[in-house]
């Protein structure tokens, strides 16, 4: 198979990389994932499978899930548990281990779900829980909501998913992880617990600064978050408090940011390889995460996020692949040759993804949408610095450019975080608009966004809107999965759409790259303008009138971005320069 990381290890011998993420996206019926994040760690390990990289993830079992969205008439977003049946799903291991949280021994086993590649070679993931009847009732929920609860039941999580994660692997028999990559500072705490496995081995008992260059030396960290306020962080009080200790605090090399463990800085400190997930965003967090003090100077990469093709194409996508590229599911670069699809049987298998949405949609029960009507879809996290409601910003306009075209159809999903109110008055403002667009724009916002739904929407759709106030996109990968399916980007030009925009060759800018320097409200009206110029001079046209060279852009779409934003080559990239350096 080309470009296969070449092992034929077990997935469980001890050189393994160990992968930790809060969240992961495994399967669409396990709620263990609430977007973005956790649907990237997901298609990590698929990639990681079809390479045969040894590895073994860690994450919480969720046993609440993230939640369920409901949307009541008045737009209004209420949560619901996600409660699922982890037996059905997972084998439970037969070893368990113990944390110390506020001087309450707490028990954690484990859930065994394996991930297979397209050569059989399997990845395990471990999903810890401490729903055990050792446990008082309060700690057998610890696992049970993903980003619920206070800041106490964060730490209290992120002690059971660093701590105990590291604690189980050994249990496992994983003796000697050659890493341990952290997706995200949720799993900061791993670090520490490497570095007490190091203090047990010596004599003294104190660590020194060989210890703390032994942990960095197996240590990875890859950041997620362009938003200060996006990092978790506690009061050393609190840390205390639930750790039972608080020798870690003098050490400079380790602490440094005050009164507070700040978890990326801990990532930061007790990592010897950091990266931001596409260049812009390597370039945002040099910025942003600057040294506290001079005894600390971050060396910032970047390695630009994928998606697992085989995972996101849709079916009619897919066996147009098999029947012109066969073999692109071993070799994702081979679809770079996406330019020898004869057209009329692109726009065939488009329209197969597209009935099949608008099908899902209308059995919602929502008003009748057309497939010959031209249909933008935007999907994503509901908070405010996404601006779902930016193609809202002029109804008239809108309303304009639809009667000259004959209607046109906008399809939105996504969840805003429960304590997110402006996230949730997002969404209100766009299904209370749906009313005021009358026949000419049919608006719907489809109800708990999740990956089932996503893949419907991403191949779906004419067009894939995107308008993150830049530079808080810190990649995306929504419109990677899009343009796998032929499906264009209309974006503003943040996170991995700086790279993958030809523009009117694989999609279409929203606004100009250099306008960071204006006021949000400013740079809302500029590039508000810019999204209706964009759909009613470019992107109306060549759909309507211009279908083939609109084709040429489905095309390009494939060749351009899905050939290269994928996972395959990204974990490639992981290997060479973070895991086997």
């Amino acid at each position: 198979m080309a470009n296969r990381v070449n092992s034929k290890k077990s997935a469980m011998t001890p050189d393994i990389i160990a992968y930790f993420s809060m969240e992961i996206a495994l399967e669409p019926s396990m709620p263990t994932y609430s977007g973005g994040l956790g649907m990237l760690a997901g298609d990590t390990i698929r990639s990681a499978a079809d390479l045969e990289l040894p590895m073994v993830a860690v994450s919480l079992v969720h046993r609440k899930g993230y939640f369920k969205q409901v949307i009541g008439p008045d737009g209004r977003q209420t949560e619901l548990p996600a409660e699922w049946q982890v037996e059905t799903f997972c084998r439970e291991a037969t070893e368990r281990v113990t944390v110390s949280i506020e001087g309450r021994t707490v028990h954690v086993r484990a859930w065994r779900r394996v991930i297979t590649g397209i050569t059989g070679h399997e990845v395990p993931v471990l999903l810890l829980d401490t729903h055990l009847p050792e446990n008082s009732e309060w700690d057998r929920s610890i696992t049970d909501h993903l980003y619920g609860g206070d800041e106490h039941y964060r730490l209290c999580q992120e002690v059971i998913l660093g701590i105990g994660g590291v604690r189980m692997l050994r249990a496992l028999g994983c003796a000697n992880i050659l890493r341990f990559h952290m997706n995200e500072g949720h799993a900061s705490l791993l670090a520490l617990e490497l570095l007490d496995e190091h203090v047990r081995q010596r004599v003294l008992g104190v660590p020194d600064s060989e210890d703390i260059k032994a942990v960095r030396d197996k240590c990875v960290f890859t950041t997620h978050t362009p938003v200060p306020a996006g990092h978790d962080k506690f009061s050393l009080d609190h840390v205390a408090r639930v750790l039972g200790r608080s020798d870690f605090f003098a050490m400079k090399e380790v602490f440094c940011c005050g009164d507070e463990l700040n978890m990326t800085y801990l990532a930061l400190n007790l990592s010897h390889f950091v990266n931001g997930v596409a260049k812009r965003h390597g370039e945002v967090s040099r910025q942003m995460l600057t040294p506290r003090d001079a005894n600390h100077h971050y060396q910032i990469d970047s390695i630009t996020n994928g998606i697992h093709l085989s995972t996101w194409a849709a079916p009619s996508i897919a066996s147009l692949f098999d029947l012109h590229l066969p073999g692109w599911r071993g070799d994702n670069s081979s679809l770079r040759r996406a330019s020898c699809i004869p057209s009329k049987e692109l726009w065939e298998a488009h329209a197969a993804a597209k009935a099949k949405l608008l099908e899902a949609v209308n059995r919602r029960g929502h008003p009748h949408l057309n497939a010959d009507t031209f249909t933008l879809g935007f999907a994503r996290r509901a908070t405010s610095y996404k601006r779902p409601a930016l193609l809202l910003t002029d109804v008239a306009r809108l309303k304009s450019i639809a009667a000259d075209v004959g209607g046109i159809q906008i399809l939105f999903a996504g969840k805003a975080h429960p304590r997110d109110e402006e996230g949730k008055q997002c969404i209100q403002q766009i299904v209370r608009a749906a009313e005021s667009l009358g026949p000419q724009v049919r608006l719907v916002y489809l109800e708990d966004y999740d990956w089932k739904l996503a893949r419907l929407l991403v191949s779906g759709v004419d067009v894939w809107l995107n308008t993150p106030l830049p530079p808080l996109e810190a990649s995306g990968t929504s419109g990677m999965k899009a343009a796998l399916n032929g499906v264009p980007s209309l974006s503003t030009l943040d996170g991995w759409w700086i790279e993958g925009c030809v523009e009117g060759v694989t999609g279409w800018a929203i606004g100009e790259l250099n306008s960071s320097s204006l006021r949000p409200d400013d740079r809302a009206h500029q590039d508000a303008a810019s999204l209706y110029d964009k759909l009613e001079h470019t992107v109306l046209p060549l759909y309507l009138r211009q279908r083939g060279q609109f084709m040429a852009v489905m095309r390009q779409a494939i060749a351009l971005n899905a050939s290269h934003f994928n996972t395959q080559r990204m974990v490639q990239e992981y290997a060479v320069k973070a895991y086997l350096e």
